[in-house]
């Protein structure tokens, strides 16, 4: 192999590294036969997989929502991947830098059955929504929709482009327990009016894991002539779907949650007619109409990042996304279902096993979140995030894989005896 070609396959140089993927395979290999819905509860196949993680003995870890960090594998071919690429310095990155970084969109695109063309690695999802919300050719008096419950970094961009536009924004508010999907659609469609451009909405609510029906929104904006863009931060790899049953115009998602992908990776996915709608933030030279590359261009950047997507998605790939959403979905409803009828108990998250995945949130009335948070980690060693922002006031609840359902059953006890 010459030199060139031993670089142009450095993402796959981890295969050769101490901790492969073969006892992985092997694991899987002995439940290939059993349905994904029937291995979701199979806790000694999931224990397994726990083995794959370094994890803290400090607490129970109930917060992966933030940043799923990442099994041992992975790890080690993010340190080869930094070892490699600073071995090989500028000539690695003067040869094929944009040959591996074209690789990694083009298996990031392979998840959610969209082209390298219409996908950007960024470095999270506020990143790559800001980049959509900035660079449209905003006029005063144009109108976006959104919702309350969306996320803060995205609400605050919008504000910034009211505030240098003109642009007025209006905002909904989504309800915890819809009665059905009718219900959130109509609610989208009362805020929009001829002036309206752009409809933020969240695939899945990142405070309570709602998951909002958005190829039924986008349907409904797209006959009124409005675009969509989906914040996809905490359904990508979490979820198994195709973009084209979306049909939304924008996503955005960050790697480092559910794929468990390094620290500061993140995608953007643009339909190939769209692109050129949008303004880079970073000038690039004159490309061919509808370039991605356009709205790409951040100078020098941690390239062994990039690299290790690739063996985030060879990790999933060799678990199986059905499997892996079938244990988030089996873990969320495990807790949620014993704690729904429990006096002064509030679950803020959908009880229809359709409308949620692994994401829940629970308060117990007459107790601040930000306390609730605090006793579950001081009393109990359990580490939550608390969440008090409209119609949801609780705490966020975000198992991964490797979380256990006796973990799981230490939280349901403490909130039963802090419940009363």
């Amino acid at each position: 192999m010459d030199k060139r070609s031993f670089l142009k396959n450095v993402g796959l140089m981890g295969l050769a590294a101490p901790l492969s993927f073969a006892h992985l395979e092997q694991v899987v290999a002995a439940v290939q036969h059993l349905d994904p819905a029937d291995l979701a509860g199979d806790e000694a196949f999931w224990r397994k997989i726990r083995g794959d993680y370094d994890l803290k003995p400090d607490y129970i870890n109930l917060e992966n929502g933030y940043y799923c960090f990442l099994p041992r594998q992975t790890m080690e071919h993010l340190i080869q991947h930094m070892r490699d690429v600073n071995y090989e310095g500028s000539h690695y990155m003067r040869t094929v830098q944009w040959e591996n970084k074209k690789r990694v969109a083009n298996k990031v695109a392979e998840i959610v059955g969209c082209t390298a063309e219409e996908v950007a690695i960024t470095r999270n999802t506020t990143e790559s929504l800001d980049l959509i919300i900035g660079g449209l050719d905003w006029k005063a008096g144009d109108e976006a929709v959104m919702a309350e419950q969306d996320y803060g970094a995205m609400l605050n961009h919008f504000k910034f482009i009211e505030r240098r536009f003109g642009v007025v924004n209006r905002l909904v508010s989504v309800p915890n327990h819809p009665k059905n999907d009718e219900e959130i659609v109509e609610l989208y469609a009362s805020a929009i009016t001829d002036k309206t451009r752009l409809l933020m909405v969240c695939h899945m609510v990142n405070i309570t894991g709602q998951i909002l029906p958005v190829r039924k929104i986008a349907d409904m904006a797209h006959a009124r002539g409005v675009e969509v863009m989906v914040d996809g931060a905490h359904a990508f790899s979490h979820i198994n779907f195709q973009m084209k049953d979306l049909d939304c115009d924008y996503y955005g998602t960050s790697l480092h949650k559910w794929l468990s992908a390094p620290l500061g990776s993140g995608m953007l996915y643009v339909k190939k007619e769209k692109i050129d709608n949008v303004w880079p933030l970073f000038a690039e030279r004159d490309l061919e109409p509808n370039d991605m590359r356009r709205l790409n261009h951040i100078g020098t950047h941690p390239v062994h990042t990039d690299l290790a997507i690739l063996n985030a998605i060879e990790y999933q790939n060799t678990i199986g996304l059905d499997r892996k959403e079938a244990r988030l979905r089996f873990l969320q409803h495990y807790w949620t279902s014993r704690l729904r009828d429990l006096p002064r108990v509030i679950v803020n998250t959908p009880a229809d096993m359709s409308r949620h995945a692994g994401i829940g949130n629970v308060g117990i009335e007459g107790i601040e979140p930000s306390d609730l948070a605090e006793t579950l980690m001081n009393d109990y060693r359990i580490f939550t995030v608390a969440i008090n922002r409209p119609g949801v006031r609780g705490l966020r609840i975000t198992p991964n894989i490797y979380t256990t359902t006796e973990e799981l059953d230490t939280f349901v006890e403490a909130i039963k005896e802090l419940s009363g």
